[in-house]
């Protein structure tokens, strides 16, 4: 199901939920005879990450701060989200494999920038940069990759569709708490992207 405004919250989500505990005896659930069972997930979209300024160029929505902005590159250029718990590697904010990872910012880098950058990376590793603007030889270091936000994401985007159906067909399986009053599967969340 897909709602706009507060119907998730104030309608959706409460019948589901009795519906899943058994406590719905109304609508279909009387017409099949359901018992309960089962789950959901729920979850809130994101505001869109880019929009166009007073000038028509693309921008990053003003709603994204630093965090939420590396997530959401990592979420549209498929990288795992995983920003660092270690100083020394400053620059990673996700990882594709275990040795290719993804740097997001809005800062404009220079050459000297970059070249620190290819330092800390090392070479045995790749990173993807993603910022505002750059400046100097961008193929002047075989372990970084340049995009600049945001014609990085705007590559990625599928304009002029009308079918926005998600597919949800192979979503994980609930583990198993041994807990027989756990209660419905239900994930709140948000999703950035």
């Amino acid at each position: 199901m897909v709602e706009i405004g507060d119907h998730a919250d104030t309608h959706i989500v409460p019948r589901i939920s009795k519906v899943v505990d058994g406590d719905d005896h109304s609508g279909i659930t009387k017409a099949v005879g359901w018992k309960g069972g089962g789950g959901f997930r729920y979850y809130t979209l994101a505001p869109s990450l880019l929009e166009r300024d007073a000038y028509g160029n693309w921008i990053i929505a003003p709603e994204y701060n630093g965090p939420m902005l590396a997530q959401a590159m990592c979420k549209h250029l498929g990288f795992t989200y995983d920003p660092t718990q270690d100083e020394a590697e400053w620059w990673r904010h996700g990882r594709s494999s275990e040795t290719d990872f993804l740097y997001v910012t809005t800062q404009a880098l220079t050459q000297d920038a970059l070249r620190l950058l290819s330092q800390e990376v090392g070479p045995n590793r790749s990173l993807l940069i993603c910022a505002r603007a750059f400046s100097g030889d961008l193929d002047a270091f075989e372990n970084l990759t340049c995009r600049k936000i945001p014609s990085s994401i705007l590559s990625k985007c599928e304009w002029g569709r009308d079918d926005y159906s998600l597919n949800v067909a192979a979503l994980p399986e609930r583990e198993e708490s041994g807990d027989a009053d756990a209660g419905p599967l239900f994930s709140g969340g948000r999703t950035n992207g």
